[in-house]
């Protein structure tokens, strides 16, 4: 009898550990996907696939040797994104489509692979979670031959939101602490 406690205790105990664990780790990619989480759980449609799904992006992103882009290179881009906008008001969707290749180019030089537009989406989901939809819908724009002038313009903007983001210098944690005193003594 007192095995058979004991057996069933062990499996309790067995059973909380896993729990526990699927938690953890449910929560920190809850937390570290921010809206993509939800996003692939909508479109896996069951959460332990679209964990999975989200897992091996983090495992695919780690081996992948991600990369600031230089100050001068930095500039560079800012300047063709510049000159992209400009062409926009007398030709949209060339304008749409430079800006297409210049995210392209921006992702390519941090060190994103960039042959496959699903692929370079979840890639880029595991270090920008909060504007990765942005470029899923500008390419959804830019793919469909029926959209209007705002549809364009609309899509210029949300690929704006991910080259400004590919484009901003990281910080450590030293220089955001720094940041964070000087906005303090403000």
């Amino acid at each position: 009898m007192l095995w058979v406690l004991v057996a069933i205790l062990a499996i309790a105990l067995v059973v909380a550990v896993v729990l526990l664990a699927r938690q953890r780790r449910s929560q920190q990619l809850r937390e570290g996907f921010g809206p993509e989480y939800e996003r692939t759980i909508a479109e896996t449609g069951d959460r332990r696939a679209a964990e999975n799904e989200l897992a091996e992006r983090r495992e695919r992103r780690s081996k992948l040797e991600i990369r600031e882009v230089d100050a001068e290179a930095r500039e560079r881009y800012a300047e063709r994104w510049r000159a992209t906008q400009s062409r926009f008001v007398d030709q949209p969707a060339s304008a749409l489509d430079e800006a297409d290749a210049l995210l392209r180019d921006v992702m390519r030089d941090r060190g994103y692979p960039v042959e496959d537009f699903e692929q370079q989406a979840a890639d880029v989901s595991v270090d920008h979670p909060e504007v990765v939809e942005h470029y899923r819908r500008a390419h959804a724009i830019r793919r469909d031959d029926g959209t209007s002038t705002e549809d364009l313009r609309q899509a210029l903007v949300h690929y704006r939101a991910l080259f400004a983001e590919l484009l901003e210098p990281e910080h450590t944690d030293e220089e955001a602490t720094r940041s964070d005193r000087v906005e303090e003594v403000k």
